[in-house]
């Protein structure tokens, strides 16, 4: 198994990979939309949680997980929505992708809810001045958000958060047998060179 080679029985066109999964039904395409409507403003305002997936000019990808209050993420009209960035690591991984690619897609997550709002569009990162108060935490607003203008948003169904039972407290592991990022995070360092006390 060590040695299996994931690329040799690769798919390497779109009409290959349809002899396996078909076509989608006319509704699954037609459910896609280019603008927030009513629904996907309602949907995000209840939304504390999203992932933003960003892609460099060279492919490479990174997705990051976006946290807070319920409604969180502003709603400029129906096009158009920003992202606060609050005080982290300094990384930005997100924000230097977008400054050389700015396609992006999000998933928004309502807890209990086994359905995702996705939204693909383009970035920018902006300096807040102007909208501050609106996306202010605990009458702090940030410096910087990443505003986004809507290309398409479409309901994802509900198949991988129901198999997952994500939102089913009885079926998570127990606290003691989860990873420990601290652990993770001291291991990582000591792989690239680097001590504890450093």
């Amino acid at each position: 198994m060590d040695n299996l080679n994931i690329f040799e029985h690769s798919i390497s066109s779109e009409s290959e990979l349809r002899k396996f999964i078909g076509t989608p039904h006319e509704a699954v395409v037609k459910k896609s939309i280019t603008r927030m409507d009513e629904h996907c403003r309602n949907f995000i305002s209840m939304s504390p949680l999203l992932f933003l997936s960003t892609c460099n000019e060279e492919g490479k990808c990174d997705v990051s997980p976006r946290g807070d209050h319920p409604g969180f993420v502003y709603i400029v009209d129906d096009y158009h929505l920003v992202i606060p960035d609050r005080p982290g690591n300094r990384r930005v991984d997100s924000m230097l992708n977008i400054l050389s690619n700015p396609h992006v897609g999000l998933v928004f997550l309502i807890p209990g809810m086994e359905e995702v709002l996705r939204i693909n569009g383009r970035a920018c990162v902006i300096r807040t001045a102007d909208i501050s108060e609106k996306l202010q935490l605990s009458g702090e607003p940030p410096l910087l958000g990443i505003g986004v203008e809507v290309e398409e948003c479409f309901i994802h169904c509900s198949r991988a958060l129901k198999k997952s039972n994500v939102w089913k407290v009885d079926e998570w592991p127990p606290k003691q047998n989860l990873p420990s990022a601290t652990q993770m995070f001291h291991a990582h360092l000591k792989l690239n060179g680097m001590t504890l006390e450093e």
